[in-house]
This record gives C-alpha cells, sequence and structure tokens, in this order.
C-alpha cells in the first residue's frame, strides 16, 4: 500500500501553463500545509518522528514504540463528531485504552486499512479498548459521513477540517504526521505506540496487544 493522495483543497495556488502546439504543464510548485503540519499527502508515510530526545524506538514494521516509564500524555482531544455529538477522549473514555486513528474519506490508504479498524475494533471493545476517528483535511462533513457507512465504522470519528486537534500533540512526541496515522494511548492517557502509515490487521493487533497486557 504505498499509493499516496492529495488532500482537497489545497493552499497551493501555482497555475500549470501551456507552452509549443499541445503545450506541456509545468510543475505545480510544493505548497505549504496547513499549519506546522506535513499532512497534505496519505500513503505509506515516513515512520521516524520529531527531533531531540524523543525517548521512542521505530521497529522494521514502522510501529514507534515508547517505554512505560518515557510515555507523554495525550493532549486534550475534544470536540464535535461527525455525527453531531461532543466527544471528549480523556473524559469520556478514562481508563481505557484508546486507538485514535487519523483518516481523510480522500484517502485511498485510509480506504483499504478500514475494514481492519473496523474488525479489530469491534474483537477488543469488550477487552476495553476503544476507538476514535479523527477525519481531517474534509471541509465538508459529507464524504466522511458516507465513508463511514460505506465501511460500517462502528466509532465515532471528531471532524478536524483544518487539522487544529492534531497540532495539539508537542513537537517531538508520537505525534501524527501523515495521514493515516493510528496513535494507542495507555490506560494512564499516553501515547504508547504510534504508526504512519496504513496498517492491516495484524500491525494493528500488533501496537494493541502489548498495552493491554500491561498492569
Amino acid at each position: 500500500m504505498s499509493a499516496a493522495c492529495r488532500a482537497p483543497h489545497s493552499t497551493n495556488r501555482s497555475r500549470s501553463r501551456r507552452r509549443g502546439g499541445r503545450g506541456r504543464a509545468a510543475l505545480l510548485a510544493a505548497g505549504a500545509a496547513v499549519g506546522a503540519l506535513t499532512l497534505a499527502a496519505c500513503g505509506s508515510g515516513g515512520t521516524s518522528g520529531g527531533g531531540g530526545n524523543t525517548n521512542f524506538v521505530v521497529g522494521n514494521d514502522g510501529i514507534a514504540t515508547a517505554k512505560k516509564s518515557e510515555r507523554q500524555a495525550s493532549p486534550a482531544l475534544e470536540g464535535a463528531t461527525l455525527d453531531g455529538k461532543r466527544l471528549d477522549i480523556k473524559d469520556d473514555y478514562k481508563g481505557k485504552i484508546v486507538v485514535i486513528n487519523v483518516w481523510g474519506s480522500w484517502c485511498a490508504p485510509c480506504r483499504a486499512e478500514a475494514p481492519n479498524f473496523v474488525k479489530v475494533a469491534k474483537d477488543t471493545k469488550a477487552r476495553g479498548v476503544e476507538f476514535v476517528g479523527i477525519n481531517t483535511r474534509d471541509p465538508e462533513k459529507g464524504p466522511a459521513i458516507q465513508f463511514e457507512k460505506a465501511h460500517h465504522v462502528p466509532y465515532p470519528s471528531l471532524h478536524d477540517p483544518t487539522g487544529k486537534l492534531l497540532l495539539r500533540f508537542p513537537r517531538g512526541s508520537l505525534n501524527p504526521n501523515f495521514i493515516p496515522s493510528t496513535l494507542v494511548i495507555d490506560r494512564d492517557g499516553k501515547i504508547a505506540a504510534r504508526s504512519q502509515q496504513p496498517l492491516n490487521e495484524t500491525k494493528l493487533r500488533k501496537m494493541i496487544d502489548p498495552v493491554l497486557a500491561e498492569k
């Protein structure tokens, strides 16, 4: 799953011009991403994060993990969900393991991984695991709602069209820099693992199972 796609409504305002007989399109200059995030592209993304003393390790599978004693707290993530309800991850899921998936309806790798998330979410809910989506770069809710219906997504997603919630993660932490990205938050509200690539069922469970085993 190495395909990449670009978010709609890019801030790139470069114009292609045609020259000669049939004309040749000039290359589009790279536009700045909204805020400080590199969230314009989606795909198999980068597997390293932040700079300085990050205190996390990236495995060969692209999954970054942090020891329990070195984990950073997840920032406050709250707001309106796609179905219009209010959700505060920290308060509503206190004491739970939370899997956060950053996705967009326009992102092909997000569509590819969605059935895996639906299956694992249903399988692990009775064990105290909650799944939450953060839908980003979808200016309108309509396409995102259709995405959820098409894939029978059983868990809520916060609507974050401009990526403001994602900017709350401190630089150098296990912050989500790409779409899709997935985080596992432990029972103490701290970031235990991160992936910045689409996940199959095996890799998703590999992120969750060690946190489930913690006492």
